[in-house]
């Protein structure tokens, strides 16, 4: 019976996948991968074999189709990313979308996504939160983020080390340099940092380092 299973994967700690996540990946006829060399590192840490197909941004439209039709000929795939929950900022969607559409069976494993853990240690109300993920780069960022300065509860923002001190200035001039913050990089690995204050505290801190690693922001919401 033809199935696709979404499959986290380790946002940094190999060890964070679970037996069920490698059960999986074990037994399934191929893995679409984000990117196969990064997918073989953890294979090869838990001595997978299974054979791979590349599935990313740049090739997932087109190759779209075929994959359609290996699952209705009854093959079983695993799609996994370069880190955390397939969909979450990554490719997922279209594929799902389309597999649901030819009444294919999906299902999504729990596991590894990066901003759970940067919410949850945070120190900011996490009851209720906005998940923003990146934000625009040029076009409407400006327009986004005042609409985003009005929202009451928790945002939680994804941002490139090379982007976070611009994106940091942007969030003081919009929400306001006394707005708290949690920013967190490098979640999971031996050099995990979690810097907490507000906004230009943050920002200070971070001029005067040398930024390395995916990022998760969290701001406040707007105080009543």
């Amino acid at each position: 019976m033809s199935k696709l299973y979404l499959v986290p994967t380790p946002i940094g700690n190999l060890e964070d996948i679970t037996l069920r996540a490698l059960k999986v990946l074990n037994e399934v006829n191929f893995i679409l991968a984000e990117d196969t060399r990064k997918t073989t590192i953890l294979l090869k840490h838990y001595n997978i074999q299974t054979r791979m197909i590349a599935f990313h941004q740049f090739n997932e439209h087109k190759s779209l189709g075929s994959i359609v039709n290996r699952l209705q000929s009854g093959e079983i795939m695993a799609l996994v990313t370069d880190a955390g929950t397939p969909g979450i900022s990554d490719p997922g969607f279209l594929i799902v979308r389309e597999c649901l559409k030819h009444q294919i069976d999906v299902e999504c494993l729990p596991g590894a996504t990066a901003f759970v853990p940067a919410l949850v240690n945070s120190g900011l109300p996490c009851d209720k939160f906005l998940f923003e993920g990146f934000l625009p780069v040029k076009k409407g960022r400006q327009t986004r983020l005042k609409t985003l300065s009005e929202i009451e509860t928790s945002i939680v923002f994804y941002e490139s080390p090379h982007r976070l001190l611009k994106t940091l200035e942007q969030f003081i001039e919009i929400f306001g340099g006394e707005r708290l913050v949690s920013v967190s990089r490098e979640l999971t690995k031996i050099y995990e940092e979690n810097q907490r204050g507000t906004l230009t505290e943050v920002y200070n801190y971070f001029k005067e380092k040398v930024i390395k690693g995916e990022i998760v922001i969290i701001v406040e919401g707007k105080r009543s």
